[in-house]
């Protein structure tokens, strides 16, 4: 049975709407404070963590092609964008205290490393955080199956999912009063039922290698440090349900 509270190497994968606050773009200084916080305060209890952002309070590949870009394009432009938030995340662990890397599947060696897994496994060992910007550096891919990838690479024990409800739904809980929330889920049944909490490239590659997958309300003081306790309120997407 699976145990969160039993994990010692997690990915957490942060929107980059995550990022924004009450503001209709960019990054809110308050909200990247509260989630270092957070994240300090599980590195502290001896969990390694790892993270990947999204670059959508920034640029969204997906919405550039919409208004007639070139897809490919649009999604390097969207991977700068994660760069970006990568590095704000690092600023506040860092002045927190807690010693963070920031690798690209871009290689930009004047702001950050590159994506190396053996040396990205070595900083976590070392009580590193590590983030893992610019996706998988391929356009096409969204930073969800980034981040199903890099935690199946790393050896994560579960990919962390934050959003702005507590869990997954049938429907949009905030749209839909009548939308059925799931406790648990199985990687199938998320996939046939078009739950689209993830995207179904990253649900099949943690179905393919067994890795749980945790979806959980981000907001509020400490609720990644909480869920990785086993309070509050999450679904767990695994083979057992």
């Amino acid at each position: 049975m699976f145990v969160l509270s039993a994990c010692r190497r997690v990915m957490l994968k942060l929107s980059g709407e995550g990022l924004m606050g009450d503001r209709e773009y960019g990054m809110d200084r308050a909200v990247i404070e509260a989630i270092a916080r957070d994240v300090r305060s599980v590195v502290q209890g001896g969990v390694q963590v790892c993270l990947v952002i999204g670059g959508g309070n920034i640029f969204r590949g997906v919405s550039g092609a919409a208004q007639g870009m070139d897809r490919a394009s649009a999604d390097y432009m969207g991977m700068l964008a994660t760069v970006m938030n990568a590095l704000a995340v690092q600023n506040a662990l860092e002045q927190m205290g807690v010693d963070t890397r920031v690798q690209s599947a871009i290689p930009m060696s004047a702001v950050c490393e590159p994506y190396i897994r053996r040396k990205a496994v070595r900083h976590m060992e070392k009580g590193r955080v590590v983030i893992f910007a610019a996706g998988t550096g391929n356009p096409f891919f969204t930073t969800d199956t980034g981040a199903a990838l890099r935690a199946v690479e790393v050896n994560c024990d579960a990919l962390l999912k934050a959003t702005q409800v507590d869990g997954v739904y049938s429907a949009d809980p905030r749209k839909d009063c009548n939308a059925k929330r799931y406790e648990t889920l199985s990687y199938t049944e998320v996939l046939t039922k078009d739950l689209r909490v993830m995207d179904a490239s990253a649900i099949a590659l943690a179905r393919e290698n067994r890795l749980p997958v945790v979806v959980f309300n981000m907001h509020g003081n400490g609720a990644f440090a909480a869920v990785m306790r086993g309070e509050g309120r999450y679904t767990v997407i695994s083979e057992e349900n």
